[in-house]
């Protein structure tokens, strides 16, 4: 038999994402992962790599899903009636908590929105809580994500606006940048506030009240800059890394591409995530 604690987390999917949150955590938590992929989870140190999902279940009594969107039915049915009693925190874009409650029949849910910059420990990250959540769960799922940045909790309606700024915002300052050709270790302060102010318009544009479009504008705008210095890589480069084909970021930049403003691009990539997610 297991002791379990919050102490132990498993983590389905060692992706990009995955990889980031099990580094920033290993230290403070014991940590399982699960990756089909098994070169993925080669060599690694501080992680328990598990031979599958089942296993998996047995050793955490937290489970963050960190797959990618195409993998997220076949692990939902894998989890069926095995996750009793455990938190799920999933990290999956677009996916409602109301629609993994229904398919796990009612399981205690955490919704977490990274954005791009978790790889340098500098993300802005949303968080809600499911219908059959506790609030214990809210504070253990925000301990996790402080460790890659800071943390917003938010109710679930305001995810898709959060998509829009945090998510997509990074993009519309890269490509400002990328246009006006900004040595990216070099941004005038003036530029910064700039940033800053059309990011504010836009998340109150998206329905965030002013403390929190501040908030969220600031630290976006922090977030997209950290991710400049510490990968170093161009603008440009950081642009595509973030603009999916067909969604919520590629829809915003043509808006921007157009002439249109940020205010109107956010509008645009809040409306885009909600074509794009998977509700109840």
């Amino acid at each position: 038999m297991f002791n379990f604690s919050k102490k132990k987390i498993g983590i389905i999917g060692f992706g990009n994402m995955g990889q980031a949150i099990a580094d920033r955590i290993k230290s403070k938590y014991e940590v399982f992962v699960f990756e089909k992929d098994r070169e993925k989870t080669k060599g690694l140190t501080g992680i328990t790599v598990s031979l599958g999902i089942s296993q998996l279940l047995k050793q955490s009594e937290s489970i963050i899903l960190a797959v990618k969107p195409q993998d997220f039915g076949q692990v939902i049915t894998e989890l069926k009636g095995s996750v009793q009693g455990k938190l799920i925190i999933s990290i999956a874009a677009g996916i409602t908590t109301g629609y993994i409650e229904k398919s796990l029949g009612q399981p205690r849910v955490v919704r977490v929105m990274p954005n791009l910059a978790v790889k340098v420990g500098k993300s802005t990250t949303s968080i809600c809580k499911g219908a059959f959540a506790a609030s214990s769960d809210i504070k253990l799922a925000r301990r996790l994500f402080k460790y890659l940045g800071k943390v917003f909790i938010l109710t679930e309606d305001m995810m898709d606006a959060a998509t829009a700024i945090a998510g997509s915002g990074p993009a519309y300052i890269f490509y400002d940048m990328e246009i006006k050709k900004i040595d990216s270790l070099k941004i005038p302060k003036a530029l910064m506030t700039e940033y800053i102010k059309k990011l504010m318009d836009a998340a109150m544009e998206v329905d965030f009240d002013p403390k929190t479009s501040l908030a969220l504008s600031i630290d976006t705008a922090a977030s997209s800059v950290g991710l400049l210095a510490q990968t170093g890589k161009t603008p440009a480069q950081l642009r595509k890394m973030i603009t999916s084909p067909g969604g919520t970021t590629e829809a915003a930049l043509k808006v921007i591409i157009n002439g249109g403003s940020w205010s109107e691009a956010a509008v645009t990539a809040k409306k885009r995530a909600r074509e794009l997610s998977k509700k109840e």
